[in-house]
């Protein structure tokens, strides 16, 4: 096994993930297959190498130290005195080693290579233990096998480039036991070759060993850059990847994946078209917080050939109170409304802002504008239905108004009530498309499938009593649980675009490979919906793979990460 480390200094949020993955960092929950609810990073991980990860691969302080402490009380440690060396850090070690061998993707084989991003700013209290256990593990796992890169940064002050800080990062990180085989320098413009050869013979490594990742205009564009450099005859001569074993097909497949994202990268500098998102939540002063809904547009507008114009709009200044408090919000946020070629309501918590948003679905519907309602949204659109089409005026949700006279949208009856953490129905759940839908211009879009599958974060559902009230209205539920009783995909027939999914599908969606309820979203706005339904139905064929690590393998030339 290969190990690659991932720190850095200077100052958090560097862009450790950026150079793993090439995206920055931080914001939302992230939920995995098995459940795990976990940082975002692991999203970015999941979209960019194109994997699958478990709650195993996100080790937290709290997590190790709990981990430590339960073996200390089975007795593992016969009485030792436990401390964080020996037993904290070869806690760490073990854990990473065997979460390292843990299959990712649709080889079911071991990985070659295990990427470790370290947390926070080499210097810290918090990641002392942490950066003792990488020192030790570069021991354990010997010369040739372990390599380290260190992102820092390097400012520009009146028009020169400083290289201070790194030098002085650099020297935090020997000082704890690490030398870094590779400094990744992040600035605002190329460096200078002059700035390259300063750091090299401060830090000790060689100028090739200097990787200069200035601002580019996406970060697609970062893997280019990073490959112009050399970065992978650098890796392969430090931890000889030649020497693994590769299967001919992995090597095809690894480069067929490298060829697209180049062709898609470059396809971004030539588009002039923009396809204008309205998304209307409850967070939108913290972009970060719909951070996976971004991405998820954003792999979608660039598989339809379009720039992503993304506005943003605070629900509660749709509401009819905004409109005395704060007119000019109030009018801004509906000229954003009517001008949208598509709406998103995405998820959230609580009644704030959610009258705008069922404002917002009600315009959508009743102008055939392109509506998406995740999780929160499908349950918005719903109510919206039940109001003014099914005139049950009244109808509303138990999370919204526990004293509703008609709750279309009730409390999940095996979840508790009194713990909020962790209780949510979580993780990778089917959902079963209903005889009759095929139709269904979602489902056209997942190959006709008769059953997929998404995940879930929720504690709230649409209440089976109101179906038939609301079936007979048209409003048609396309996708229930595989027990048929928990409403899973809302859509209606006689609209451009109206879905709402009560799963979160941009916890799937990968940069090759969009999220369908997301594509379909963006090609309905786009005016493209038709030929990307006909493409996908031909290069994926009727029944095909549900669009997550059935068509692309993660890595390059067949190395698996």
């Amino acid at each position: 096994m290969k190990y690659v480390l991932v720190s850095g200094g200077v100052i958090s949020g560097i862009g450790k993930g950026t150079i793993v993955l090439w995206v920055p960092r931080h914001g939302e929950v992230f939920v995995l297959d098995d459940g795990g609810e976990v940082d975002l990073d692991l999203g970015n991980y999941e979209r960019y190498l194109n994997i699958t990860l478990t709650r195993e691969s996100n080790i937290t302080t709290g997590k190790i130290y709990q981990h430590v402490i339960e073996r200390e009380r089975r007795g593992d440690y016969l009485g030792k005195t436990v401390q964080v060396v020996p037993h904290l850090t070869d806690a760490v070690q073990d854990w990473i080693e065997r979460v390292a061998r843990i299959p990712v993707d649709d080889t079911n084989e071991s990985p070659d290579v295990c990427i470790v991003e370290l947390g926070g700013t080499v210097g810290d209290i918090e990641s002392a233990p942490f950066i003792e256990s990488m020192r030790q593990l570069k021991r354990r796992v010997g010369k040739g096998n372990f390599l380290q890169i260190h992102v820092s940064l390097v400012p520009v002050i009146h028009g020169e480039q400083k290289t201070k800080p790194t030098q002085h990062a650099i020297g935090d990180v020997g000082r704890a036991g690490l030398v870094p085989d590779l400094i990744a320098c992040r600035c605002d413009v190329p460096l200078e070759k002059s700035t390259i050869d300063k750091i090299a013979m401060f830090c000790q490594v060689e100028p090739e060993h200097v990787l200069a990742v200035h601002n580019v205009p996406t970060t697609y564009h970062v893997p280019l850059l990073l490959e112009k450099q050399g970065l992978l005859k650098t890796f392969n001569s430090i931890l000889n990847l030649d020497s693994i074993p590769k299967a001919q097909n992995l090597i095809n497949r690894g480069q067929a994946t490298w060829t697209q994202w180049r062709a898609l990268t470059n396809q971004q500098d030539r588009l002039y078209e923009h396809v204008n998102i309205t998304l209307v939540g409850k967070y939108t002063n913290l972009h970060d917080s719909y951070l996976s809904v971004i991405k998820s547009l954003e792999h979608s507008a660039m598989r339809c050939g379009k720039k992503l114009n993304l506005v943003w709009v605070d629900a509660s200044n749709l509401e009819e109170q905004a409109k005395t408090e704060n007119p000019a919000e109030f009018h801004k946020a509906w000229h954003a409304v009517c001008t949208a070629d598509g709406i998103l309501v995405p998820g959230g918590f609580g009644n704030r802002g959610t009258e705008g948003m069922i404002q917002a679905a009600k315009w959508a519907r009743t102008n055939k504008t392109p509506y998406l309602g995740i999780c929160l949204g499908m349950q918005i659109a719903v109510i919206e239905f039940a109001r003014h089409v099914c005139d049950i005026s009244k109808a509303g949700s138990i999370e919204l108004d526990e004293k509703c006279q008609d709750p279309v949208v009730i409390f999940m009856p095996e979840i508790d009530k009194s713990n909020l953490g962790g209780t949510m129905r979580l993780g990778l759940r089917p959902t079963l498309f209903q005889e009759g839908s095929e139709w269904s211009r979602l489902r056209q879009l997942y190959g006709e499938k008769k059953e997929i599958h998404e995940r879930h974060r929720h504690r709230y559902e649409i209440n089976p009593d109101y179906i038939d009230r609301l079936h007979k209205g048209g409003l048609e539920f396309i996708g229930k649980d595989d027990k048929g009783v928990r409403m899973e995909i809302v859509e209606l027939k006689d609209h451009p675009w109206y879905v709402g999914v009560q799963f979160h599908p941009e916890y799937l969606s990968r940069v090759l490979d969009p999220s369908k309820p997301y594509l379909g979203f963006v090609a309905a706005a786009a005016g493209c919906l038709e030929k990307v339904t006909s493409d996908i139905m031909a290069t994926e064929g009727v029944n095909g793979v549900n669009g997550v690590n059935g068509a692309l393998t993660n890595g390059v030339n067949g190395v698996r990460i």
